[in-house]
């Protein structure tokens, strides 16, 4: 019986995470571990809140005594670290909560499972640390993609701090003999992802007809995969990984942002003509006055240091784990826009959260 902590696990891929592994270990002890802080979510919990099996602790990964205590209380055996600062825009402007939370919240978990894990009597244990395709940097037009062993180039204050936090896993299992893994994912949509985030933050201002912002001329490219394709690959990870192993989980699905949004639009486009009555729903929508939603997109500015292109090269984990995408991306990206739809109380929760935040 496993008996997990999973940090982050409010958050967007945190949040599928535990759904996923309660609904198919259903035997297992899950315990979360989230700050709540604005892209913590406790709602996104909901399904699972009356298990038996669950529990929930607000707290924040840094403190290294309320880790330790929660390690030992719940005789933990398998640490998945998702917790983390992961917006790049906001590093750019306040990278000091990305240093704090990716780098020393994830030193803060590795020195209470050296305490808990590695004492005389040591036990059974597994850290998967859960990391991010940006800390390779960027990848020219015909740049053969990510590698395992592909050198780290992290260009930007967020995948700076995700490097950091993979190496000192990496210093972990090499000093003191930590069982650990590493997964590097490329991006992730679907469900619960948190508004300002490209794909939802598209949805959202198609259904609210302000103006989408498509940075630069569009053409950075992103390798995409469905969340729940994610933590597949983290199960395998967790069930036959091998130890000191670093896993890239990718979509093998490389869209340029423009054409992504440009996909968004032609789904929205057909979806409010399927159905008359998100007309009455979302009447600022281009799509409820007969317009096409692609008269909102906007270029904006470039960000400073953009990363041109990203690409996951996912063989190892296929080839030793079987790890597969099982999700065709059209239909995923137009059953992630029904999400957003089924779920407008939701996300206008949070969007008022933020504008009171502010």
């Amino acid at each position: 019986m496993r008996r997990l902590l999973i940090t982050g696990g409010a958050g967007f891929i945190g949040a599928n995470f535990v759904h996923y592994w309660l609904k198919h270990h259903s035997q297992d002890l899950v315990v979360v571990l989230d700050k709540l802080t604005y892209a913590g979510n406790l709602e996104n919990l909901n399904l699972v809140q009356e298990m038996p099996n669950f529990r929930f602790v607000q707290g924040d990964i840094c403190n290294f005594e309320l880790v330790e205590y929660l390690l030992k209380e719940y005789e933990i055996n398998a640490i998945v670290h998702f917790a983390a600062e992961s917006h790049v825009d906001r590093s750019i402007t306040g990278p000091d909560a990305f240093v704090q939370t990716n780098i020393l919240g994830t030193h803060s978990l590795l020195k209470a499972a050296r305490a808990v894990w590695l004492g005389s009597s040591a036990k059974p244990h597994r850290f998967h640390h859960i990391s991010t395709d940006e800390v390779y940097g960027s990848l020219g037009p015909d740049e053969p993609a990510f590698r395992e062993d592909t050198p780290y180039r992290p260009n930007s204050p967020y995948s700076a701090s995700k490097a950091a936090s993979d190496h000192l896993v990496r210093s972990y299992g090499h000093t003191y003999g930590l069982n650990y893994t590493i997964s590097n994912c490329s991006n992730n949509f679907g469900p619960y992802q948190f508004p300002e985030k490209l794909i939802p933050l598209t949805i959202l201002h198609i259904l609210s007809g302000r103006p989408i912002p498509v940075y630069g001329d569009g053409q950075n490219v992103r390798d995409w995969l469905h969340v729940e394709d994610h933590c597949v690959g983290i199960d395998l990870i967790l069930q036959r990984g091998r130890a000191g192993e670093v896993y890239n989980i990718g979509g093998n699905n490389q869209w340029r942002n423009l054409d992504l949004v440009r996909l968004l639009c032609s789904i929205a486009n057909a979806v409010f003509a399927e159905d008359p009555g998100l007309k009455t729903r979302f009447p600022d929508s281009p799509c409820a006055q007969g317009e096409s939603a692609e008269v909102l997109i906007t270029f904006v500015k470039d960000r400073p240091g953009h990363d041109r292109r990203y690409a996951i090269d996912a063989s190892k984990i296929a080839r030793e784990l079987g790890f597969h995408v099982q999700r065709d991306f059209p239909s995923a990206m137009r059953q992630t826009f029904f999400w957003y739809l089924q779920h407008e109380g939701w996300w206008q929760r949070l969007l008022k959260k933020q504008l009171e935040s502010h």
